[in-house]
Formats: C-alpha cells, sequence, structure tokens
C-alpha cells in the first residue's frame, strides 16, 4: 500500500469515528449505556491511536522495518 493512500485511510478513519466523540461530550450520547460504552472503550482507543499512528508512525515503521528485515551474508 503506498503511503499516501495509508494516510488517507487513517486521517478518515481519525475524522469519522470523532463524530460520536463529539455526540459523546455535547450531545446526549453519555445518557446512552451502550452508546456511551463503545465511545469510551472502542471509538475513543482508535482514535487516539490512529491520531498517534499519524504523529509519530514513520517512527514506528523504521523501528520494526530494522528488526524484520532479515540481513543476508554474501561470502
Amino acid at each position: 500500500m503506498k503511503a499516501s493512500v495509508e494516510r488517507k485511510i487513517i486521517r478518515w478513519l481519525h475524522i469519522i469515528l470523532s463524530i460520536p466523540i463529539v455526540g459523546f461530550i455535547y450531545g446526549p450520547v453519555a445518557g446512552i449505556h451502550y452508546a456511551a460504552l463503545t465511545v469510551r472503550w472502542i471509538l475513543f482507543p482508535v482514535v487516539v491511536l490512529s491520531g498517534f499512528w499519524m504523529w509519530k508512525g514513520h517512527i514506528i515503521k523504521r523501528l520494526f522495518k530494522k528488526h524484520i528485515t532479515p540481513k543476508i551474508n554474501t561470502v
């Protein structure tokens, strides 16, 4: 997957999943038990992780790339 496509997907995921969080803060979602649990335990962590990924994902990719790539010994 190209980096630009990955950025677009993560950005839109972040934006779309943030809408219920705004409803939780400013609207009646906090009064609905299952909706409140969904926002607290599923949507909010996903939005936070996607934000961190957009911010510092390049560092995490670089760390995994160093550890995963096999070393080729040429004799």
